[in-house]
């Protein structure tokens, strides 16, 4: 997951948000020392660069340990070149070295195609 450069907490607006208890332990545990609101901020800031195009590739061919052939069922972005991913397309689903699934255009994980 991109973690972006932390803003001074005194620089940001409070929001209040109400989740579920279970939700909220749960992004505790994940969060480790990070902390949970440092964890929402940064899982919704990758949510916003992902719907508006704004997502740069976030892996290299390094981080994946293994992957498997797959159609994509919708437009996807892969994690590696940035490259859009048509619905219906071949494509490879990757598993990275921090356990994450991402999808992958057929041919990322070539030298040639990654210094693209």
């Amino acid at each position: 997951m991109y973690t972006m450069n932390r803003t001074a907490t005194t620089d940001m607006e409070v929001t209040s948000i109400r989740l579920e208890r279970e939700l909220k332990d749960r992004l505790k545990e994940l969060a480790g020392n990070q902390g949970y609101q440092a964890l929402i901020r940064d899982v919704l800031w990758n949510y916003v660069r992902q719907k508006s195009g704004d997502d740069t590739p976030q892996f290299s061919p390094a981080d994946i340990r293994a992957c498997v052939q797959a159609t994509a069922h919708q437009t996807e972005r892969c994690a590696i070149t940035g490259k859009t991913i048509s619905p219906q397309a071949p494509m490879l689903l990757g598993l990275t070295t921090s356990g994450d699934m991402v999808p992958l255009s057929v041919g990322s994980l070539s030298p040639r195609q990654a210094n693209r």
